[in-house]
């Protein structure tokens, strides 16, 4: 495994990447968890949530991707407490190490997020002849996990989330987004990103968007969260 693009110093080191994806690799069938990629992207979507997620909510979609929410009769359980929603067994006990690793990350996000400051995101680089869209699929696959698992920053009002949402799903197949023109329509309306750089600072762009909506800084915040060069906004793909 490389090292993802713009690495932070704060960042988990390659050796807790690594760790991390051994980790969740080590999680028993029939579980099918997220690599480190999309555990990156669902993070986001899950800190962009109007109302915060508990841990014991955002954590077992990480550990399958079929796991279901709870439901008022009871018939998803929370995390290691037998099986979940979809039928999946949940494990009893879940890694000390891997939950440990998971808060981290998500407390670095929260932290950029809250702060609307430059964030890097896990992406890694495939074979040079790898598009920019194919290279950041699986953080975007990942976020868009967490919008199915957390629906609610899709129930606020559709026009403000309409541009940064493109923004990210413009690296899916079209196919993928279902009863979603007026979506489809904003994506047609972006010029894809020229390289893999560029693709990377629209998924940084899109997330601080969608959080002045989903999490609007107070003014106190606003007066302080964007002061100089290093706290601006990366640019976003241009539009047609």
């Amino acid at each position: 495994m490389t090292a993802p693009l713009h690495r932070a110093t704060e960042a988990l080191s390659e050796a807790d990447l690594e760790r991390l994806q051994a980790l969740l690799d080590a999680l028993p069938a029939p579980l099918e968890p997220l690599d480190v990629s999309m555990v990156d992207g669902y993070l986001c979507g899950v800190l962009l949530q109007p109302e915060a997620v508990p841990l014991e909510r955002w954590l077992p979609p990480i550990f399958d991707t079929n796991h279901e929410p709870p439901t008022p009769q009871g018939g998803a359980a929370g995390l290691g407490s037998g099986p979940a929603a979809g039928g999946r067994p949940m494990p009893a006990r879940i890694n000390d190490e891997l939950i440990a690793l998971l808060r981290r990350r998500h407390k670095e996000l929260n932290l950029a997020i809250v702060g609307r400051q430059w964030f890097d995101p896990w992406v890694f680089e495939l074979d040079e002849d790898a598009s920019p869209s194919e290279t950041v699929l699986p953080w975007v696959a990942g976020f868009a996990h967490a919008l199915d698992a957390h629906p609610a920053l899709m129930k606020l009002p559709e026009e403000p989330l309409l541009e940064p949402l493109a923004a990210i799903y413009l690296h899916l197949d079209p196919d993928d987004l279902e009863d979603a023109d007026t979506l489809l329509e904003e994506i047609e309306a972006l010029e894809p990103p020229a390289d893999l750089e560029q693709a990377v600072e629209g998924l940084v762009s899109a997330v601080l968007m969608l959080a002045d909506v989903s999490r609007p800084l107070k003014p106190q915040q606003k007066a302080a969260g964007r002061a100089g060069p290093g706290r601006s906004r990366p640019r976003q793909s241009g539009r047609r």
